[in-house]
């Protein structure tokens, strides 16, 4: 693999800035073995959790797709449909703690040129569940781990105090990331929800309080259309339906609002960015806007016959990224990055077609 496309992120040497996302193509040591063999750079495991997870009895994440046709949104295979989205409500890894560590163990052995970070996820409010925080870093990191994820993103935990229910509390940000950083010295990524307006103070007190990086965006959180003939959801279980996450290309344009706004309110920060990536292109905005590494979750998904974790997706990120950066000549990401983020204005300063226009208001004579 080139050297050109090697990058630090959070002084971890990443082969190339691409790592799978936490998320089914992360759940299994088989499946990110078949990854790191696949030329990812790093992966982001499903997340890790102490107390008991179980799923809904049905589908856990669906494909939707559109054509210029019928242009409604459908996970129903019609033809010359191509991708929209994809939904999900599935939990965090209902493989227990003890059931990872050997595994995690084993892959740093076989790749240990490659970045292993583990999610994991406890609850907030007492002294127990931080103690939780800190015995699955610790353990995480003693098998191998090279960095930790916080989930504090999931849009449909099962319970009120985990995942993105507690992303908005700066407070409880805070003590779990003091609780991390003194249980582990490895960097830790702070993956927040995008469904607040308050994202950037919730950016802030995770910097200010050692994180060495924020992961956006996770999932929106959504509901699954109903079909109009049968008023049945698109997914349900026993005509039931919660809220989950939207994921795919259709988050692509607000995740990267998310990332801009944090790389411009914390130009010397880390950024990973997340949301839509199906290609080079994408990537490139994503770097453009400032993030330093690159996660994905449904192009791998969607991608046939690699099992899950985008086999030709990686080849096709890398020899697109290699070739784009040899007719720039440019030696690393690090060039472009952040490129876009001076041009990104407040509406008012965008010209207009007057050039004595005065914002709308008429003075007062």
């Amino acid at each position: 693999m080139s050297s050109r496309l090697s990058t630090n992120f959070t002084n971890l040497e990443f082969v190339n800035p691409f790592v799978l996302a936490s998320a089914p193509p992360t759940e299994s040591k088989k499946k990110i073995l078949r990854a790191f063999e696949a030329g990812w750079g790093g992966v982001v495991t499903k997340t890790i959790g102490l107390h008991p997870v179980e799923n809904v009895a049905g589908p856990k994440t669906i494909f939707q797709r559109t054509s210029d046709v019928k242009p409604y949104v459908s996970r129903s295979k019609r033809p010359d449909t191509v991708p929209h989205s994809s939904w999900n409500w599935e939990l965090i890894s209902d493989q227990p703690l003890d059931m990872w560590l050997p595994d995690l163990k084993e892959i740093k052995a076989i790749y240990p040129d490659r970045m292993l970070i583990a999610s994991i996820m406890a609850g907030a409010g007492n002294d127990e569940e931080l103690d939780n925080w800190r015995k699955l870093a610790k353990s995480c990191v003693d098998v191998g781990c090279d960095a930790i994820e916080l989930n504090m993103s999931c849009p449909h935990m099962d319970r009120k105090d985990m995942g993105a229910n507690i992303a908005n509390d700066e407070d409880v940000i805070r003590s779990i990331l003091h609780a991390v950083t003194d249980a582990v010295s490895v960097p830790i990524w702070v993956k927040l929800t995008p469904a607040t307006s308050t994202l950037v103070d919730a950016a802030r007190a995770a910097y200010e309080a050692g994180a060495a990086s924020i992961s956006l965006c996770n999932t929106f959180p959504s509901l699954p259309l109903m079909d109009p003939e049968t008023l049945k959801f698109e997914v349900e279980v026993d005509g039931w339906v919660t809220s989950g996450g939207l994921g795919g290309l259709a988050i692509l344009p607000q995740a990267l609002q998310r990332v801009s706004d944090i790389s411009r309110a914390f130009p010397s920060e880390s950024v990973s960015g997340i949301g839509g990536i199906r290609g080079f292109r994408e990537a490139f905005n994503f770097i453009a806007h400032g993030a330093g590494n690159l996660q994905f979750c449904t192009a791998a998904m969607e991608e046939k016959g690699s099992g899950g974790v985008g086999v030709k997706l990686i080849k096709e990120l890398t020899d697109d990224l290699e070739d784009f950066m040899k007719r720039k000549d440019y030696s690393s990401i690090e060039e472009f990055r952040g490129i876009a983020r001076e041009r990104i204005v407040e509406h008012s300063k965008v010209r207009r077609k007057s050039d004595n226009y005065n914002g709308g208001y008429v003075a007062a004579e």
